[in-house]
């Protein structure tokens, strides 16, 4: 699964890491601990992200499956 262009141009000091299984693959975004309460919601294809007081949307990859967040990391899975 391919990292969305815009989670890679995040205006912030993130990690993106992708992670390959056999059965899949796994995108971890890592805000850092000052974002350590991070929530999502998925609209449509749609991820809105609010970390620390700021707004990211980006559009999920085709065969995103699964999409949460927890201690300031988005994992995005398939």
């Amino acid at each position: 699964m391919k990292v969305p262009h815009s989670l890679e141009n995040v205006d912030r000091d993130v990690v993106v890491r992708t992670f390959e299984y056999d059965d899949g693959s796994t995108i971890g975004v890592d805000f850092g601990t000052s974002a350590a309460d991070i929530s999502v919601d998925v609209v449509g294809s749609t991820a809105i992200i609010i970390a620390d007081g700021d707004q990211f949307e980006f559009e999920l990859p085709p065969e995103a499956s699964a999409v949460s967040a927890r201690n300031g990391i988005l994992t995005i899975e398939d």
